[in-house]
């Protein structure tokens, strides 16, 4: 019995031409090409049969010749030395196309190959301003950062600050999520991750957030026993982060003595030392250590600090003792900032407080009371903490005290032996920042406002005064800066005006 033979639904495509494509109607006599426009018509001779992949190379040739927008190929042209080119009287070679000009800096350093930077990434960014209430009105208070501190500062809205400033309001999942890769960021990127976190977190920097950028997380003990790895001294890797702001942070968040511990880095437990030498040379006495490490600062380079307090922030909470010990540990400190900062005093617990002596008399208990300055005209404590500081900081070179102008006037007054050595201890020193701190209102000025701000340009012109004249014309260019936007001669008239009126 024959096999039942099944035809296949589907066949095999034939290889040549259909009929429509080789002939028009019923004229064998050739074959038409139409390519869409109506000059490009070819002629085919009716014995040539040309299959499916011819027609499309053909089609794909007579494209690329039509095109409009076709970039005609490099000539290569074969060179010939000058004497046989001028007997053949060949032309002259053309000359190669000149290359793009190189991309330089304004330093002329040579820029990488791709489009240049936007320019929102480049600027920097404008002053920081906050504000606070004062007097029952509200105030702008500006805090200028620290000059020269950064290699760059994003600006508003750029890409870095957009991602910078994310991550500083979600700073608390940020630091616990990413505490492996703190560490090893570019240094001037957690220069500019302390600045954010200290400006843009509700609680600014504690001292947990500066270990977290300053310091390796800890290691793994399983991975440490496997790999055996050395890790890296934290003052090498640390040794170009030259700037901390910690502006609003000291005094709230974070205490100069545990900003002093983590900076100064004690030495680590020594070996125990034997008692004698012979004990040494004994089997069973103790062995003397061959050295000793010696610990370095974590910041070896930091020249820019940023101690500037909110100026809401209490008296009681700040300690010019713990200062002085910071700054002999520091000495190699330019520029500083001790914005709001309150009078220098030693013991300001202790400013309203009296003893009675043997005698019967009732004496002062600390070294400022509460008429010192106003009815007895004393700054002996405050020009003796100031000229300790001027001794431990000879390096300084900017010094910002925005909102101190009640206490300016310890910095030129001789009390006894003591006074500020603007010659040799701060003879290095070129600005001072002598700002109010707040901006007053244009359209109302009250007396209490007018009398601030005139006081405190008097101040800015007997201090600047006094440093020009123990100068003499050697050495830099001392100026004080006041940034006050209210003329001194409308101070003057207002002034007036109200004297009149009262």
């Amino acid at each position: 019995m024959p096999k039942k033979r099944h035809r296949t639904k589907y066949s095999k495509p034939q290889s040549t031409a259909p009929a429509s494509l080789s002939s028009t109607g019923s004229n064998n006599n050739g074959a038409l090409l139409l390519t869409g426009h109506k000059k490009n018509v070819h002629y085919f001779p009716p014995s040539e049969s040309r299959s499916v992949n011819q027609l499309l190379e053909s089609l794909r040739r007579v494209g690329i010749n039509n095109s409009p927008h076709r970039s005609s190929p490099l000539a290569v042209h074969p060179t010939v030395p000058p004497d046989i080119r001028n007997i053949l009287q060949l032309p002259e070679t053309p000359a190669p196309r000149p290359r793009r000009p190189v991309r330089r800096d304004a330093s002329g350093r040579r820029l990488p190959p791709g489009p240049a930077a936007p320019r929102s990434w480049v600027e920097p960014s404008a002053p920081v301003r906050r504000r606070r209430s004062r007097r029952g009105q509200t105030a702008a208070f500006a805090l200028t950062p620290l000059p020269c501190g950064y290699d760059y500062l994003p600006a508003k809205g750029s890409l870095m600050d957009m991602a910078l400033r994310r991550l500083a309001s979600d700073w608390e999942f940020q630091k616990e999520y990413c505490q492996q890769y703190l560490y090893d960021l570019p240094t001037h990127i957690r220069m500019l991750l302390v600045r954010y976190v200290t400006l843009y977190h509700r609680d600014g920097v504690f001292i947990s957030d500066l270990r977290a950028i300053l310091l390796p997380p800890p290691p793994d003990p399983e991975d440490q026993e496997e790999l055996a790895i050395e890790e890296e001294d934290p003052s090498s890797v640390n040794e170009n982060f030259n700037h901390l702001d910690l502006t609003g942070s000291c005094g709230r968040s974070l205490t100069l003595r545990e900003l002093s511990d983590l900076l100064s880095r004690p030495p680590p437990e020594a070996a125990e030392l034997p008692d004698s030498w012979d004990a040494a040379d004994e089997k069973a006495g103790p062995a003397i250590p061959a050295a000793v490490s010696v610990p370095r600062p974590l910041l070896l380079k930091l020249t820019h600090l940023s101690l500037a307090l909110d100026p809401d922030t209490p008296a009681s909470s700040i300690s010019w003792r713990h200062l002085l010990t910071f700054a002999s540990q520091h000495q190699n400190l330019t520029h500083l900032s001790l914005a709001f900062w309150p009078e220098p005093n030693l013991t300001p617990n202790a400013k309203y407080s009296s003893v009675v002596s043997d005698d019967g008399r009732i004496v002062q208990y600390g070294g400022t009371g509460a008429y010192s300055h106003t009815l007895d005209d004393d700054w002996s404590e405050a020009v003796m903490i100031l000229s300790r500081l001027s001794r431990s900081l000879y390096e300084l070179e900017y010094l910002d005290l925005t909102g101190c102008a009640s206490w300016s006037p310890a910095l030129w007054t001789r009390e006894d032996h003591d006074t500020v050595d603007w010659v040799r201890h701060w003879g290095k020193m070129t600005t001072v920042l002598l700002c109010p701190g707040y901006e007053l209102p244009d359209d109302d000025l009250s007396l209490g406002d007018m009398i601030d701000y005139r006081q405190l340009l008097n101040n800015r012109r007997t201090l600047e005064r006094h440093v020009r004249s123990a100068r003499a014309g050697q050495g830099r260019i001392f100026t004080v800066e006041s940034n006050t936007k209210v003329p001194e001669w409308y101070l003057a008239e207002l002034l007036f005006v109200h004297t009149q009126a009262s």
